[in-house]
C-alpha cells in the first residue's frame, strides 16, 4: 500500500509540473530526486557515492595512472569527446589518456593517436572458444592469444541505473564487473575489492542526465516494473517544435528506443521484426532467400535466442567508409579488418559458417556494393544486405560465438544522446543531424512496421527518397536536443 501511494504521489507530482526536468523555469538540481526518501538505507547509499566519485575521479594504486574519469570525463558527459581528447593532447600531451595501449600501433617507436581523437579506445576481446579468425581465401590466421582487438567508443555512464546489460556488446551484467574489466583492461590495475567497485556502482548508479531519468529510476529502486512506468515526457511542457518532435519521435523512434527509459523494444511487432527473429544463414554466410511474385526476393527469418541485441546496420555505415563509399566520421581512420569462422564447439573440427562471406557483386568490381543475383534471381549477400569483404567490429557474436549476433549491437538508449556526439559504437557519425538523415534515407524505409513510407524527396541531390521531411528532421532533433 505504501508504494502504492507513493507511486501515486510521484505521478501526481508529474502532472502538478514538480517531476525534475520538466520544468525550464527551476534548475533540476533545485529539486529533490523522485526516489528521495529519508532513511539509513539512502543516506548510506549517497555516502558510498559520493566516496565513489573520489575512486573514479583518481587512479587507483598498482595501475597505470588512468582513472575511470580518465575516459568518462565528468564535464564531459561522462563519456569521452573528440575535442576533449584534442584539447588534452595539445595542452598536456604526458596525459594518462596517451598511454601507448591505446595508441594507433603500440608498438611503434613513435606513438600516434589517430583513433583516440577520433574519441575511440582499444578493446581487446578474446575469441569464443567456436570461432578462428580466417582471411579472404579461409586460410585460419588467428592470433596465438587468441584475442583480438576492436575500436570502441566510451559510452557515457550516465543513466546506467535504467541500462543493463553493460558495453554496446553487453558483455557485463553489473556496474561493479565492468568496473573490474576496466580496471583490468584499460587502466592495467589488479584485482580490487568488492567494496571499492561497490562505491564506484553507486556513483554511476547516482548520475542521470536529467531528473526525468532519476524519475524513472526511482520507480524502478521502488520496484515498479518498466512497462508500468508512465514516460515523463507525456507530462512535461514542450515548445510548439518540441511537440512536434515528440510526436516524430513517438512514430519514427519510439518502436525501438521508446518506454520510459528510451532504451529497449517497446512495440511488439517491431520486436518480431527487427529483434526477435534473424536471417537464416548458408553455410558460406549468405542470407537464405524466397522469391515472392509480388514483393521479390524475402530473406527467410527464424526465431534468435538473443533477441535484445541486434544487427541493424551499425556496422555497415564504417564499413562503406573504409572503402570510401560513404562519408563516415572514422573514414579516415585505419580500422582491423576481420572475417570469422564459426563452428559447432570448441574442438573447431566442423564449420557452421564464414562471416562475413566473400562478396559477389553485380559488376565484379570488389568494391561496388551491388549484390550479384544467383540462378534464381535471388541476392547473394551476408547478413548486412550488402557484399562485405570485411567487418572492423562483428560486436556481440565475439561475446556469444553465435553467427546470430555478427555485428549485433545493444540498443542505445537516447536520453541525453545530444550530449555524447558522436555516435554508434565505432563513431561512425560526427553530429545528431548526421544520425537522423541516415535514418530517415536507410534505416526507417526498411522497416515496415514503423509504418513510414519513404515518400519525401531527399536533401541530398540524387539521393531519392527518405521518410522524413526536411522539417520533421528539424523537429525531431530539436525533441532529442530536450530528452
Amino acid at each position: 500500500m505504501l508504494r502504492k501511494h507513493i507511486i501515486v504521489g510521484l505521478t501526481g507530482a508529474m502532472a502538478l509540473g514538480g517531476l525534475p526536468g520538466c520544468s525550464d523555469s527551476e534548475p533540476e538540481e533545485a529539486l529533490p530526486s523522485a526516489e528521495a526518501e529519508t532513511t539509513a538505507a539512502q543516506a548510506a547509499r549517497l555516502r558510498s557515492a559520493a566516496e565513489g566519485k573520489r575512486l573514479f575521479s583518481e587512479p587507483l594504486p598498482h595501475t597505470n595512472g588512468r582513472s575511470c574519469a580518465t575516459c568518462h570525463v565528468l564535464d564531459d558527459g561522462l563519456a569521452l569527446s573528440p575535442a576533449n581528447v584534442a584539447a588534452r593532447l595539445a595542452t598536456r600531451p604526458d596525459d594518462p589518456l596517451f598511454n601507448r595501449l591505446d595508441a594507433d600501433d603500440p608498438t611503434a617507436e613513435t606513438l600516434t593517436f589517430e583513433n583516440l581523437k577520433r574519441g575511440l579506445v582499444r578493446v581487446i576481446l578474446p575469441l569464443p572458444a567456436n570461432m578462428d579468425v580466417i582471411d579472404i581465401e579461409g586460410k585460419v590466421i588467428t592470433p596465438a592469444d587468441r584475442k583480438i582487438s576492436v575500436w570502441r567508443a566510451v559510452p557515457s555512464v550516465a543513466d546506467t541505473a535504467l541500462t543493463a546489460p553493460f558495453q554496446f556488446d553487453g558483455r557485463e551484467a553489473t556496474l561493479e564487473e565492468q568496473a573490474q574489466s576496466a580496471i583490468t583492461s584499460h587502466s592495467e590495475g589488479g584485482t580490487v575489492a568488492p567494496s571499492v567497485l561497490r562505491h564506484i556502482a553507486d556513483f554511476q548508479r547516482n548520475e542521470f542526465t536529467s531528473g526525468r531519468a532519476r524519475f524513472v529510476a526511482g520507480l524502478l529502486d521502488f520496484g515498479v516494473p518498466m512497462d508500468r512506468i508512465p514516460t515523463p515526457e507525456d507530462f512535461m511542457w514542450l515548445t510548439p517544435q518540441e511537440q512536434r518532435g515528440r510526436e516524430v519521435f513517438q512514430r519514427a523512434c519510439e518502436g525501438c528506443h521508446g518506454g520510459a527509459a528510451t532504451n529497449q523494444i517497446v512495440d511488439a511487432e517491431l520486436h518480431q521484426q527487427v529483434a526477435a527473429t534473424g536471417p537464416v544463414l548458408k553455410p558460406d554466410g549468405n542470407i537464405v532467400f524466397t522469391l515472392d511474385p509480388v514483393a521479390g526476393p524475402v530473406p527467410v527469418f527464424a526465431p534468435r535466442a538473443n533477441s535484445k541485441f541486434v544487427n541493424a546496420g551499425f556496422g555497415t555505415f564504417t564499413y562503406l567508409g573504409q572503402l570510401g563509399l560513404f562519408p563516415a566520421y572514422n573514414a579516415s581512420l585505419e580500422l582491423p579488418r576481420y572475417r570469422f569462422r564459426f563452428y559447432t564447439d570448441a574442438t573447431r573440427q566442423h564449420a557452421v559458417t564464414e562471416l562475413p562471406p566473400i562478396p559477389v557483386t553485380a559488376s565484379g568490381d570488389p568494391l561496388d556494393p551491388t549484390p550479384a543475383l544467383d540462378a534464381h534471381g535471388l541476392p547473394i549477400v551476408g547478413p548486412n544486405l550488402i557484399p562485405q569483404w570485411f567487418t572492423t567490429d562483428p560486436g556481440r557474436a565475439l561475446i556469444t560465438g553465435n553467427p546470430e549476433d555478427f555485428e549485433a549491437f545493444d540498443l542505445p538508449p537516447l536520453r541525453g544522446i545530444a550530449k555524447t556526439a558522436p555516435y554508434f559504437h565505432d563513431h561512425a557519425f560526427e553530429t545528431l543531424s548526421d544520425v537522423v538523415n541516415a535514418y530517415s534515407q536507410l534505416i526507417l524505409p526498411l522497416v515496415p512496421a514503423l509504418a513510414l513510407p519513404p515518400i519525401h524527396p531527399s536533401e541530398v541531390p540524387g539521393g531519392g527518397l527518405e521518410s522524413l521531411s526536411a522539417r520533421e528532421k528539424q523537429d525531431l532533433l530539436r525533441f532529442l536536443e530536450r530528452l
